[in-house]
């Protein structure tokens, strides 16, 4: 057996041993070991193989599925720029602390040091984006090699998931020739893991015990940010502290929810009578600025859960940071959570009205439609951009809806990939809601071969031909109109029916209500529907809705 087969093949094995059940696999050459190692455990059932030909979108797909499991899982990579275009992925990982083991095939030093072919500096190629790096040695005939692919192996699953937060970790893999099988399977020593299935390494899961934060306020408000907003309403229902989400009703349970919440912040009389002197804030909020100002202050204490390394802490105000959270000190004021829950069933009646209203269609009716029909235990992926927010502000109280983002960056890269990623291990239906221009930026997540199968997805495409999201920030101010669709706007004209067509993915473009709830109705299979909506009513429609939840609490 040659070396590159021998280490592919341990590689495979230990990676298997540490409970990698998912990887992801892009064609290439110099990475033929371990394509070969892959494609032999998937046949034997001790793995699932993906194979994508575009390395963006397979990073993003690997982070789908770690995100909606939880548990490591390995993309891997031929050398040159394919290693350089997981870097998005990795970026996104490593921000909301989802654990990928990222494995990219290199030349081995001479081919480097001789200017070969498809060689760039891979060597900490995404810098201090991953938890661990190492470059393995070049494969050898000599003994020790199985203990120490094993041993590294081990490291990184350890440094991805069990020693201190989950996150990306990266290995370079240098093949020397031949890249594949010799039809000799003597090698120097036994290439046998442990007995009975065991990892080389016996490592804990996790770390160790979770240190706490204590509240101490009478009158406090939860803040809970994706992985967290399940525990966060069970946590304020026992101790009587209202809890808003960044993902509005999607997800939140208990009867101290608060699904308009975001409204709510926005409404400064409300905010002024009704300010916490504490925030507890599970994880790390990115999408709304009322969050944000709250955040920053200076009168309210901020008690940060399960933070990154960026805390979010606007006026570096923290007063404490842990894992988790206990029980506060003092019993909640009764009157402050109904004071909240009074203004939450005026302000949601504000919002329906005025969405009721309001023409057919736009994106806040759009996503209130599209939330209450979405299936008991559905998996909603949420994009950037507009319908991150569209569905905490429009959607009603869901609390069965398992709700994912790519927050850690915040960006629009490979949201279909990582759609189609979440969705192929979710159990049940699923559907994502994306903005035309994050839907056409990872349009190439929709190709897969023949081998590899397609989940129930329904994709829905919120189509208001650019960026719609500017019209609600300052570039969509009055005084900008002379340059905002060329440099802001940014129209594109693109016909996503034939784009789907030429992927073979079905296509419908609900143009009425009726339409768009039929559309949504569960189907096996992953599809496209498409609504267009006119952008230039964004602007005022937000507007209209804060007048109406500030009138009905005054």
């Amino acid at each position: 057996m040659n070396p590159s087969t021998a280490q592919a093949k341990v590689i495979v094995d230990e990676l298997v041993r540490n409970t990698v059940s998912h990887v992801v696999l892009c064609p290439g050459s110099r990475n033929a070991p371990l394509s070969l190692a892959l494609h032999a455990a998937a046949a034997a059932g001790r793995l699932q193989l993906h194979v994508r030909i575009d390395e963006r979108g397979a990073g993003f797909l690997a982070l789908g599925i770690a995100a909606r499991t939880g548990r490591p899982v390995a993309v891997v990579c031929t050398s040159g720029t394919a290693a350089a275009n997981f870097h998005p992925a990795v970026l996104e990982a490593d921000r909301a602390g989802v654990p990928l083991i990222v494995l990219t095939a290199d030349r081995p030093p001479e081919l480097r040091a001789a200017g070969a072919n498809q060689v760039i500096e891979q060597q900490r190629l995404y810098g201090g984006a991953v938890r661990y790096f190492d470059e393995l040695a070049v494969a050898e005939r000599r003994g020790g090699q199985n203990a120490y692919w094993r041993s590294q192996i081990c490291r990184a699953w350890n440094a991805a998931y069990g020693e201190w937060r989950c996150g990306p970790v990266h290995l370079n893999v240098p093949f020397r020739e031949p890249l594949v099988p010799d039809g000799d399977d003597e090698w120097y020593e036994s290439l046998e893991g442990r007995p009975g299935g065991e990892r080389w390494t016996e490592l804990p899961d996790f770390g160790a015990l979770p240190s706490f934060v204590v509240p101490s306020a009478r009158c406090g408000l939860v803040i809970a940010c994706d992985s967290g907003v399940r525990a966060a309403g069970e946590w304020g229902e026992q101790h009587g502290w209202p809890v808003i989400s960044e993902t509005g009703g999607l997800g939140l349970l208990g009867s101290s929810a608060i699904s308009s919440g975001v409204w709510l912040l926005g409404a400064e009389e409300f905010i002024r009578r009704h300010k916490p002197e504490q925030v507890l804030c599970l994880g790390r909020p990115t999408v709304f600025r009322q969050i944000q100002q709250l955040l920053s202050d200076a009168d309210v204490e901020v008690l940060l859960v399960r933070p990154d390394s960026d805390w979010p802490a606007p006026a570096h105000n923290v007063r404490q940071v842990g894992q988790w959270f206990d029980s506060p000190t003092k019993p909640a004021d009764p009157d402050w959570l109904a004071a909240w829950q009074r203004a939450d069933a005026l302000a949601n009646e504000a919002v329906g009205r005025a969405l009721r209203r309001e023409q057919w269609p736009s994106g806040l009716r759009l996503a209130s439609e599209l939330v209450d029909a979405l299936p008991p235990d559905a998996l909603l992926v949420v994009g950037s951009s507009n319908p991150a927010r569209d569905v905490a502000l429009a959607g009603r109280m869901r609390p069965d809806i398992l709700v994912h983002r790519n927050r850690g960056v915040a960006g629009i890269d490979g949201t279909v990939s990582t759609a189609i990623g979440a969705a192929s291990v979710h159990r049940g239906q699923s559907y994502a809601l994306l903005g035309d221009l994050t839907f056409l930026h990872d349009v190439n997540g929709l190709l897969a071969g023949p081998a590899d199968t397609r989940p129930d997805l329904t994709i829905v495409v919120l189509n208001d031909d650019g960026g719609g999201i500017f019209s609600l920030l300052e570039q969509g101010a009055p005084e900008h109109r002379d340059a905002f669709e060329h440099v802001f706007g940014t129209p594109h004209g693109a016909d996503l029916s034939a784009l789907c067509a030429g992927f073979g993915i079905p296509h419908v473009r609900a143009g009425t209500i009726e339409e768009f709830r039929e559309a949504l109705r569960p189907t096996p299979g992953l599809r496209v529907v498409e609504v267009q909506v006119d952008r230039t009513r964004h602007r005022d429609l937000h507007a209209r809705i804060r007048t109406a939840v500030s009138s009905a609490l005054s």
